[in-house]
């Protein structure tokens, strides 16, 4: 792992603000979270001269909720997003503080790498990468309104969006793409007891009404309303760690990114973590207090995955429901009660978290509140995240009905891809769900909507088995670099991998071994009567009891050169079976999804065998592949 010297936030401010050295862009991304700084460095490494526009510098990278990155399902996010050069990955690999591989007892394909983070470091790691990349221009500022004009009659669409407009600048900024990743602030309003303000986050005002209303009246989207939250922040010297269980960290870090073989918080530098319940007063404090609670009293829809504490005790009266209190930072002073999402008022806060012994003197340094926000129903968005009726304007993050981190930085390096092909004259690029968690994750969300804020499983991927966190790069980095956002450095890193694992699983299928020879020369391992007379190396991969350490070490002339390889080929091994049974029907999807459909194509008078109910969908959703 390379570390090198974080640039600090006065540098970065003294670069972005003043004035601009141009007033047209290729690509304009809106917003600084996790999908605008993806998508506003994917777009520049794709060579496109970008502009990023952010309501406040210094919150660029920011960790608004949860301080940690990963998990089942997301962290397989992360790792597609860093096989394609995206920043989250290094950066949670720089700030994270207590790394570990979730879901071990299963399958290597469902792994889920997650890592608590520093908030700190994190937000550091991400400017200080914003500043390296060349065509990169970061300004602060508040968008007002889109600039919205006549369509270009050669493309399919109602409207061209063509540039914003800022709050309080006189001249408008064009550009031939612009990508909205406005999170929760998209006509947001903050909610704490019967207190309603509005803001997408604590401290920080909400987007334009200009913006919304140009998307819902002018622009005719379909827009809905979806609901978050965040839990209280604790200080830690008010916590009474020795009445919650004690949860370590991995014994040895396991780095997101495909270019790191280290992380920077060395193993025994990391913190632990911390498991306790609710209580019995946890469940009347909530039952007491939902009249001083209108966020929870409205039918907006939240996430069903990261519910609040209110949701969780009306929806499972009873029951002990897990907290974990997570370290903010390696100096930080407070924690984060994970489980603990709260709209009560502060002082009912209070009462609620010392129903919790380990709890029970606590102190709150920041309330937790709840968050109601505009999202565009994303079925009218395109594979490349772009709106189907307006030409230029893509779409990334929560404000197409996600919920996490990485859904949103997958998202935004898409949209980011796409915007820069656009504003060269390129045609839009999709992922098929058959080659990557966030093709998944697209097609989801524009073939199907959501009704809830949308959270990555593993089940939701069909050929989990292919997808996993392991061979990302080998999947991806390809086609990143041959797309143009991929760096020499990390494409030549890809090659050496794949070329390497190709010998060594050459190899492998090469030697061959009588059963009676495994039992005489690998004597743990318990080969089964009915096998056949010889064996492959692959195939005794396959036996859970042997690594490939130990089979190096009775072959050591024909594997030892492989070891570094060790984990990924035992994984390659494992699933080789599953793999070339889906074969097939990988091929089948991906031959269907480069059958285009005709845009103008009319649903009601085709003469198929279809029902009324789903020639409305079709209709409605107006897909663009079989």
């Amino acid at each position: 792992m390379k570390l090198h010297p974080v640039q600090t936030l006065p540098s970065l401010v003294s670069r972005c603000i003043g004035h601009l050295s141009r007033q047209r862009y290729d690509v304009i991304v809106v917003g600084g979270g996790h999908a605008g700084t993806e998508a506003a460095a994917a777009a520049a490494r794709m060579g496109a001269e970008t502009l990023l526009v952010t309501q406040k510098i210094h919150t660029i990278g920011a960790l608004s909720c949860n301080p940690s990155l990963g998990g089942v399902g997301k962290g397989q996010l992360v790792r597609e997003v860093d096989a394609l050069d995206g920043l989250c990955g290094r950066a949670g690999d720089w700030a994270g503080i207590h790394f570990s591989i979730l879901n071990q007892r299963k399958g290597p394909a469902v792994w889920g790498p997650r890592a608590q983070l520093d908030r700190q470091r994190y937000r550091e790691f991400i400017q200080g990468e914003l500043l390296s990349i060349r065509r990169l221009t970061v300004l602060e500022g508040s968008v007002e309104d889109l600039l919205v004009t006549e369509p270009n009659p050669d493309e399919p669409g109602s409207h061209r969006v063509t540039g914003i407009c800022l709050e309080n600048v006189l001249h408008p900024i064009s550009a031939s793409s612009v990508v909205l990743t406005t999170g929760t602030f998209l006509s947001g309003s903050l909610f704490v007891g019967q207190t309603t303000s509005p803001g997408g986050r604590i401290g920080d005002a909400p987007s334009s009404a200009g913006l919304s209303r140009t998307l819902k009246e002018r622009l005719g989207l379909r827009v809905g309303r979806l609901r978050t939250g965040t839990p209280p922040r604790i200080l830690k010297e008010s916590v009474d760690f020795a009445l919650a269980d004690l949860h370590l960290p991995d014994r040895h870090p396991t780095p997101f990114s495909f270019m790191n073989t280290h992380t920077r918080c060395k193993p025994e530098e990391q913190l632990p973590c911390h498991l306790t319940y609710t209580t019995p007063g946890v469940e009347r404090v909530v039952q007491e207090s939902l009249h001083l609670n209108c966020h929870i009293q409205q039918d907006t829809k939240g996430p069903r995955y990261c519910p609040s504490i209110e949701s969780r005790v009306l929806r499972f009266p009873g029951r002990h429901h897990q907290v974990w209190l997570e370290p903010e930072g390696v100096t930080s002073e407070l924690i984060y009660p994970q489980g603990l999402s709260m709209t009560m008022p502060p002082e009912v806060q209070l009462r609620l978290i010392r129903e919790i012994p380990a709890l029970r003197r606590a102190e709150i340094h920041a309330p937790g509140y709840g968050v109601q926000y505009d999202f565009v129903c994303p079925t009218q968005l395109s594979s490349a995240l772009q709106v189907k009726s307006t030409q230029g304007l893509f779409l990334a993050g929560q404000i197409n009905g996600t919920t996490g981190y990485e859904e949103a930085a997958a998202q935004g390096l898409w949209a980011g891809v796409n915007a820069a092909r656009r504003a060269r004259s390129m045609p839009p690029v999709s992922l098929s769900r058959t080659e990557s968690y966030i093709g998944v994750l697209i097609d989801d969300l524009v073939s199907r909507g959501v009704t809830e804020p949308y959270r990555m499983f593993t089940s939701r991927a069909e050929f989990r088995t292919s997808l996993r966190p392991d061979n990302a790069d080998l999947r991806l980095t390809p086609k990143g670099y041959d797309l143009g956002c991929v760096s020499s450095s990390r494409y030549q890193e890809a090659m050496r991998v794949q070329s390497s694992l190709q010998e060594a699983m050459t190899a492998l299928q090469a030697l061959t071994l009588s059963t009676n020879s495994c039992r005489e020369k690998l004597p743990d391992i318990r080969v089964s009567e009915t096998k056949s007379a010889v064996l492959t190396g692959m195939e005794l991969l396959q036996y859970k009891e042997l690594s490939f350490e130990m089979l190096a070490s009775v072959f050591p002339d024909r594997l030892s050169p492989y070891l570094e390889f060790s984990q990924r080929l035992k994984i390659e091994a494992v699933y080789k079976p599953h793999c070339d049974i889906n074969k097939k029907e990988i091929e089948r999807i991906q031959k269907e999804e480069n059958m285009f459909l005709p845009p103008d194509i009319d649903y009601f008078s085709l003469p198929v065998s279809l029902s009324h109910e789903a020639r409305e969908i079709l209709d409605r959703v107006r897909p663009t592949t079989k």
